[in-house]
């Protein structure tokens, strides 16, 4: 069966993440993604820039399709720029790529469910109130990295 983010759990999210952004005296918009990258709830409280919801949003979006946190795929993105820059241009992508901070893969019992965006701190502390939130509401925060080798398919013994 699979798990839905509810409405309910986005706004338990945005509402940690507020709260925990206020003990930094910072004030980020938080947007909380599903599965597919569509928006389920973006908050930006008073005193936030204004570009901050659309910045949460890429962030948000990103670490959902990609099924991977922002900031894992900063390597791959300096390392393929063009590759990339060309994602975002994609027919079917409704947003930009931000392989960045402050972007985290929501994840449950083992399942990805969703994309968390953070944006109005420093990209340290815009992570830091992701992790910090995830975590404390029992979300999961492991990802295998990517190009883990493998068994290429065409040497698999049960083919």
């Amino acid at each position: 069966m699979t798990a839905a983010l509810t409405l309910d759990a986005a706004e338990e999210i945005i509402a940690a993440a507020h709260q925990r952004a206020q003990e930094l005296g910072k004030a980020v918009s938080v947007a909380v993604v599903d599965a597919g990258g569509f928006v389920v709830a973006v908050r930006r409280p008073d005193g936030a820039r204004p570009l901050t919801p659309d910045i949460a949003r890429a962030k948000a979006y990103t670490a959902a399709v990609m099924q991977r946190p922002g900031k894992m795929l900063k390597k791959w993105q300096e390392s393929q720029p063009v590759f990339f820059s060309q994602l975002s241009q994609l027919p079917g992508a409704a947003m930009p790529i931000m392989a960045t901070e402050g972007s985290l893969t929501i994840k449950r019992n083992g399942e990805i469910i969703g994309g968390l965006g953070i944006a109005g701190g420093t990209a340290d502390e815009d992570q830091a109130i992701a992790e910090d939130v995830l975590t404390a509401l029992g979300y999961e925060l492991e990802f295998a990295a990517w190009g883990v080798p493998g068994t290429p398919a065409n040497d698999r013994k049960d083919s």
